[in-house]
C-alpha cells in the first residue's frame, strides 16, 4: 500500500511537468496567440497572487508585457510561439533573453529569493522547454569544418553546476585559454537559480553555451519531496521509532536504517537527469550529435590542450581498444616536478579497468556507453548508495554487458579545485583556496606547454584487466520515492 502511495506522489509530479509542457506546446502551435487566453485577473486569494507571481516572472525573461506574450494555462506559464520575438527555439538571436538579462536587476536573476518555490519552477520548465543557445553559430560552423576534418569527433561539454561561483570561474577561465574550446559546446546543468552563477554563464563568449536546471532541486521543492518534507523522517531516529511517529518514509530507511537526507540524495538525481537530458532532449545535439560529451563538474579545470588531448585519446582508442567504453580525462593525484620531466607524459595513455575513486573526472562518453547505462536504469535508481560514481561502479559488475575500461592519459588533462566546500569537503581551517590551486597549475602547465597539444598518443603500458567491485555500500538512498523518481526521467516530456 505504502509504495503504491510514493509511486502516486512520483506521478503526480511527473504529471505536473507534463502539464507545463504540454501547455508551452500548445502555445507555441497557436502563432503568437494567447493560448488559452491572458490570466484572469483576481484582486484577492493566493492563487491569483501565485500566478500573477508566475506571470510576472515570464514576463521578465522574455523582456515584455504579460499580455503581449505570456499566457497562463493550467497554473504553468506558456511561453511565445517559435514566430514570435521573443522565441528562442533553435538558438535564434534576441537581446532580451538569456543569460545576461536573466542576471541583470531587471530580470529574474534580481531578488529570486522573494519569489516562490511555484514561480522557479515554471520558469525553469520554460528554460528547459526553450534551450536557448549563445553563439550557436560557433558549435554549427564547427560542425562544417569537422566535416572535412579527418578523424575529430565533436565534443560537448557538461557541467555539473551547484552554487560555488568561485569556482566555475575559474572552470570557465581555464577553457577561454584552451585552443580548441570554440569548437565545443558547453552545457551549463544547474539545480540552483544564482544570479552570480547566470552572470557567470553570460559571460562566456568564446564557445557555444545552453543552460539547464535540474527541475527536481531542492531550491524549486523546499519543504516537500524531492526536498525536505517537514514529515520526512529524521536521518537518525531509527526505524521502530519512526513507526511510532508515523513520518512518512518510516518503513525506507537505507541499509544502515538512516533516513534520507534531500542535500545528499540531490546530486545523484542531477547527474542521472543531466545524462538523459542531453542526449535525449537537447535539440542542439540533435541537430549535430556529438561523438563524445565530456562531463565534468564546477570544480574542476582544463588543460590548455584538453582538446587536442581528447582528440589523440579518441584516435587512439579507435586504433587499440574500440571497445573500450570511456575516456577518463582527469586525476586527483597532485601534478608536481619540473615541467621538463612531465614532458615525456604528454603523448602516453594507459588502458586500465574502470575505477570510481580514480576515474570519476573528466569522463567522456560516447552514445553507445550512454545506451549501456540506460538500459541500467532500474539498477542504477535502487542501488542503495547516494554517489553516482559508486554506483555506476556496481553496475560495471552487476548489470552492464561487461565491465568498463578506460583509456587514462598519463598526464590529466583535467584537474580539481574542490578542496574547500562541496557535499565531501566542508570548509577547513586547512583547504587550499581554489584560486590558488589553479594558479599552480597554471604556472606548471605554461611551463609545460611547448610539450602539450600531441599530434598522437601512444599506449604505454596494458594493465591487467579485470572487474573491479564497490568494497563498500553507503547508504543513503533506501527512500522508494529516490527510486521511483529517478527511474522516471527516462520518461519524461
Amino acid at each position: 500500500m505504502r509504495l503504491r502511495i510514493y509511486k502516486r506522489k512520483v506521478l503526480a509530479l511527473l504529471l505536473a511537468l507534463a502539464a507545463a509542457a504540454c501547455a508551452l506546446a500548445l502555445w507555441s502551435s497557436s502563432s503568437g496567440s494567447n493560448g488559452g487566453g491572458e490570466a484572469e485577473e483576481e484582486a484577492a486569494g493566493p492563487k491569483a497572487a501565485a500566478e500573477g507571481e508566475e506571470a510576472a516572472a515570464a514576463a521578465a525573461l522574455a523582456g515584455s508585457s504579460v499580455s503581449s506574450s505570456v499566457g497562463v494555462v493550467g497554473g504553468s506559464v506558456a511561453g511565445p510561439g517559435p514566430g514570435s520575438a521573443s522565441s528562442l527555439g533553435g538558438g535564434a538571436a534576441n537581446a532580451s533573453w538569456g543569460p545576461a538579462s536573466w542576471a541583470s536587476p531587471a530580470g529574474p536573476g534580481a531578488g529570486n529569493g522573494s519569489w516562490s518555490p511555484r514561480a522557479l519552477r515554471s520558469l525553469v520548465y520554460r528554460l528547459n522547454f526553450d534551450q536557448a543557445v549563445r553563439q550557436e553559430a560557433l558549435w554549427t560552423a564547427a560542425g562544417e569544418a569537422a566535416e572535412g576534418a579527418s578523424g575529430e569527433a565533436s565534443l560537448a561539454l557538461v557541467v555539473q553546476v551547484h552554487e560555488r561561483a568561485e569556482h566555475l570561474r575559474l572552470l570557465l577561465a581555464s577553457l577561454r585559454r584552451a585552443p580548441g574550446a570554440e569548437k565545443v559546446l558547453l552545457v551549463l546543468s544547474h539545480d540552483v537559480w544564482s544570479p552570480e552563477l547566470n552572470a557567470l554563464a553570460a559571460s562566456v563568449d568564446f564557445c557555444a553555451v545552453v543552460q539547464i536546471f535540474f527541475p527536481f532541486s531542492r531550491q524549486l521543492y523546499p519543504r516537500e519531496f524531492p526536498g525536505s518534507d517537514p514529515r520526512d523522517c529524521p536521518r537518525d531516529v531509527g526505524r521502530a521509532a519512526a513507526e511510532r511517529r508515523g513520518c512518512l518514509n518510516a518503513r525506507f530507511p537505507d541499509s544502515f536504517g538512516h533516513y534520507r537526507e534531500a542535500a545528499f540524495a540531490q546530486a545523484k538525481h542531477h547527474w542521472w537527469w543531466k545524462l538523459h537530458f542531453v542526449w535525449e532532449r537537447l535539440r542542439a545535439l540533435r541537430r549535430r550529435p556529438p561523438a563524445l560529451l565530456l562531463l565534468l563538474e564546477e570544480d574542476h579545470v582544463v588543460a590548455p590542450d584538453f582538446f587536442a588531448a581528447t582528440q589523440a585519446l579518441w584516435a587512439l582508442r579507435r586504433q587499440r581498444c574500440p571497445d573500450c567504453q570511456l575516456l577518463a580525462l582527469g586525476s586527483y593525484a597532485a601534478l608536481r616536478g619540473p615541467a621538463a620531466a612531465l614532458a615525456p607524459r604528454a603523448a602516453r595513455a594507459h588502458l586500465l579497468a574502470w575505477r570510481s575513486t580514480e576515474h570519476n573526472m573528466g569522463m567522456a562518453l560516447p552514445r553507445e556507453t550512454y545506451e549501456e547505462l540506460r538500459a541500467c536504469a532500474r539498477a542504477f535508481c535502487t542501488y542503495d548508495d547516494y554517489n553516482w560514481d559508486w554506483t555506476l561502479q556496481h553496475l560495471t559488475v552487476a548489470c552492464l554487458p561487461r565491465f568498463w575500461k578506460a583509456l587514462v592519459p598519463d598526464l590529466p588533462r583535467v584537474f580539481h579545485t574542490g578542496d574547500c566546500g562541496g557535499m565531501h569537503h566542508p570548509p577547513a581551517r586547512a583547504c587550499r583556496p581554489p584560486a590558488a590551486l589553479a594558479a599552480r597549475l597554471d604556472a606548471l602547465l605554461d611551463a609545460a606547454r611547448p610539450h602539450l597539444f600531441p599530434a598522437a598518443m601512444s599506449l604505454a603500458r596494458r594493465h591487467a584487466l579485470a572487474p573491479v567491485a564497490p568494497h563498500v555500500k553507503n547508504g543513503g538512498w533506501g527512500d522508494i520515492r529516490d527510486h521511483e523518481l529517478c527511474q522516471s526521467y527516462q520518461r519524461l516530456p
